[in-house]
């Protein structure tokens, strides 16, 4: 094999695709028992995302998490009536060993990066279900479970081992292969799990892990069940937990209908989401457009609309396009925000979406919106918004420009001019992954600034209101908006890309730490600088040598 010649044959972006269903999933069984469903893992060996490597053992690439990511979002919406998720294997004393090695091994920085990102977001999704769909997950460990098999297990609410004297869990990506665990190992160990320090530190620096009521005592598992009743616990387990739950049994789901996108030279192109490349500039515009007339909405209306209904799918098509330029368009550094529609349609379908949160489908649909825009934050580009008179930066649109880096607002003298508008929707109820509406991010949660803009929600605030109420960060007249637009993004795409994703990454975030800032943080600095360093990625690195029986050779200085 020419590992060089694979390393550097990333898929393209008409080959890369995050779309799927059911009927296309090689490595997962998705089936229904009542209220509870059962995710099996069931990884095809021959069914890897890139050519190179067998994903052996029920490991796992990027196309196994794909598939994870389309299930959990058929349960959210096309299956109401269920209240519990067992996640388990269907492999024979195995639960999943990892991400694969061997893909690992063979793959850019950037693909590994990527993939370590995606991963993580999944795992945080199912915490976001459990926080706030009524979901609750059990992850059914039936074999040994290593590396991001653990991590997957320690998103789930509850992780039971089966005690049969062999199977343990283990963290081994240090011994191993030189790495740490990429996707919030670490970080759920000790901030969810509460594993003490000197158990963690034992725990992930031994290859073999932890078994048995060991495990259990360190807080690494909730329950150990012998193999004849495992299968009758879990079942009761599932039952039990779902009980926690207030989705309703009798509710009809909303079947989640194949995105439609064309993806050619100029950008990608959905319904409500555009995408226009300019490879000389290295940027990346992306127009969301909301519907041209304000419309009322009712509960009847948005579940007959189902997917098409515009908040969801715009969610749905904004994240696929996100997910597509992140993993695909390396070299469009700059993302340029841009919106079209009816200002007073958003707004309008806002407060239709507070007023009926209560309702599993349209709580489905705001966590939709959550996790997308969440996407957006961790996403390692420049983020400008471009605000002009026929934008529609109104409420929950507006989040986009709150996301962003900077936001440039064009001070129309003659004419029809640019406004921007708050909804209530503004102020909670789309966080950002440090658990801040971004407006109390932006403002460094200064009650009585972020009260005082409470005042403009529904007004639509002129360039100069707009720039004295902190909501913008320029605003050029027309003699200079060109210049001032040009020059900033000649700018930013000339500067440092290594530099920015750190200048960015800790400029959203600011003070406030969460288990997913930490997660993301970490990922970011740690897994970004050893997934470089030889001793893990050089000729005799741990994650080149793992499999081939060659010894590792580490450079022993501390940096």
């Amino acid at each position: 094999m020419d590992v060089a010649a694979t390393q550097e044959a990333q898929p393209t972006a008409a080959a890369l695709d995050f779309r799927t269903d059911p009927s296309r999933y090689k490595h997962w069984r998705l089936s229904f028992d009542g209220p509870v469903a059962t995710l099996t893992m069931d990884v095809a060996e021959d069914g890897g995302i890139r050519p190179g490597y067998k994903l052996k053992l029920n490991s796992y690439d990027l196309g196994v998490d794909i598939e994870l990511h389309d299930a959990l979002q058929r349960i959210r919406f096309e299956h109401p009536e269920i209240r519990s998720v067992v996640i388990t294997s269907a492999k024979n004393r195995i639960f999943c060993s990892g991400a694969n090695i061997y893909m690992l091994g063979l793959s850019s920085h950037a693909w590994k990066v990527n993939f370590c990102k995606f991963t993580n977001e999944t795992r945080n999704g199912i915490e976001d279900a459990s926080a706030h769909s009524g979901l609750k997950f059990l992850a059914a460990l039936n074999g040994t479970t290593a590396g991001g098999g653990y991590e997957l297990a320690l998103a789930c609410d509850e992780i039971i081992l089966v005690d049969d004297r062999s199977s343990a869990v283990s963290l081994p990506e240090l011994p191993l292969l030189g790495v740490l665990p990429g996707t919030g190992g670490l970080t759920r160990v000790t901030d969810k799990r509460k594993v003490r320090r000197d158990h963690a530190d034992i725990f992930c620096t031994n290859p073999d892990g932890v078994r048995g009521q060991r495990a259990k005592d360190w807080r690494l598992v909730d329950e150990i069940v012998k193999p004849q009743q495992f299968a009758e616990h879990i079942k009761q387990s599932a039952r039990q937990i779902a009980e926690q739950s207030d989705r309703p049994i009798e509710a009809k789901g909303v079947t989640l209908m194949p995105l439609a996108r064309t993806a050619d030279e100029t950008g990608l192109h959905y319904k409500f989401v555009d995408v226009q490349y300019n490879r000389e500039a290295r940027t990346a515009a992306i127009t969301v457009r909301a519907p041209e007339a304000a419309t009322e909405n009712t509960l009847d209306k948005a579940l007959a609309a189902g997917a098409t209904w515009w908040p969801l799918q715009m969610a749905r098509e904004l994240d696929d396009a996100i997910l597509t330029l992140r993993c695909s368009e390396l070299d469009l550094g700059l993302w340029l925000f841009k919106t079209a529609g009816n200002p007073d349609a958003v707004i309008a379908t806002d407060d239709f979406l507070l007023a009926n949160q209560n309702n599993w489908f349209v709580r489905e649909v705001l966590g939709m919106l959550r996790r997308t825009l969440a996407r957006i934050d961790v996403t390692s580009r420049s983020l400008f918004a471009i605000v002009q008179p026929d934008s529609c930066f109104a409420g929950s649109l507006f989040e986009l420009a709150l996301a962003a880096d900077r936001v440039y607002m064009q001070d129309v003298q003659e004419g029809q001019p640019a406004t921007i508008a708050l909804s209530q929707i503004s102020f909670g109820a789309l966080p950002m992954t440090n658990h801040l509406a971004r407006l109390a991010a932006r403002f460094y949660q200064d009650a009585a600034r972020i009260d005082a803009l409470r005042s403009h929600i529904g007004k639509k605030l002129s360039a100069k209101e707009a720039l004295d109420a902190g909501l913008v960060t320029s605003a050029p007249d027309d003699l200079d908006w060109e210049d001032e637009l040009r020059q900033a993004i000649e700018s930013r795409a000339a500067q440092s890309p290594d530099a920015l994703t750190g200048l960015e990454a800790n400029l959203r975030f600011g003070a406030n730490e969460t288990l997913e800032t930490r997660i993301f943080g970490r990922l970011s600095a740690w897994q970004n600088w050893i997934f470089i360093r030889p001793n893990a990625v050089g000729a005799n690195g741990a994650l080149k040598v793992y499999g081939t029986g060659a010894p590792v050779k580490f450079n022993w200085e501390r940096v």
